[in-house]
């Protein structure tokens, strides 16, 4: 990867980017609620079981088939990868914040100067893009490659995650490195371990994980809240 595409990979992983991700939990914030998560050790268990049972298991494999399809120029299976992904998201918020932020992310690449209309103009013709497909579209357009994009999005997702329990729990700034150190390591083996010759259909994947979904949907009608999901 070349200095500018690292910093390009930089920019899009940052939680500055202004796509509204301080917003949402994705479920954490009801797991909070809930006391599920109360402390240090139980928010590392919370990314952990994410990155496992969600993440590596569906996300992880649909953002690298959507960043294969863009650097195909195949527009045909970005869309099919595009709505699939809407398909799957088995809660109204979950499926509301990645509609919204890969909305959000389409309008700030358009703003931006020089970007391909290869990336440009299947990104407006996609009426509800998702994160993945946008974030993956954002890297082939950067020269990001496949591993790195990985890599980014994951850590982007997982800082996240920890800013919010800081937000949310006492928790301090200390623990918060300290789960984001743990879960560094995890991404890495995670990205490491993903076959490179593609042999497992899109068709078998599975984002089951029950207890996330029942906590994103007790967050939609939850009384006191900061987050949108």
């Amino acid at each position: 990867m070349s200095s500018l595409a690292g910093l390009r990979l930089l920019q899009l992983a940052s939680q500055a980017l202004p796509v509204g991700g301080y917003s949402h939990s994705h479920g954490l914030e009801a797991a909070i609620e809930a006391r599920s998560v109360e402390g240090e050790a139980s928010v590392a268990a919370w990314l952990d079981a994410v990155l496992t049972h969600c993440m590596a298991s569906f996300e992880v494999p649909y953002l690298r088939a959507l960043h294969r399809a863009w650097s195909d120029g195949d527009r045909r299976a970005v869309n099919e990868r595009n709505a699939e992904f809407l398909a799957s998201r088995d809660t109204a918020e979950l499926r509301a914040a990645t509609v919204q932020m890969g909305y959000s992310l389409r309008r700030m690449l358009l703003q931006l100067p020089d970007v391909p209309a290869a990336l440009a103009e299947p990104l407006t013709r996609l009426r509800e893009p998702c994160l993945p497909c946008v974030w993956a579209g954002a890297a082939v357009a950067w020269e990001i490659g496949a591993a790195d994009t990985l890599r980014g999005y994951l850590w982007s997702w997982a800082e996240n995650q920890v800013l919010v329990a800081v937000k949310t729990l006492p928790m301090g700034q200390s623990a918060g490195q300290r789960v984001l150190f743990a879960a560094a390591a995890q991404i890495a083996a995670l990205v490491d371990a993903i076959p490179t010759d593609d042999t497992q259909p899109l068709a078998d994947l599975s984002n089951f994980a029950p207890a996330l979904s029942i906590a994103s949907a007790r967050h939609e009608t939850q009384y006191s809240r900061l987050f949108r999901s």
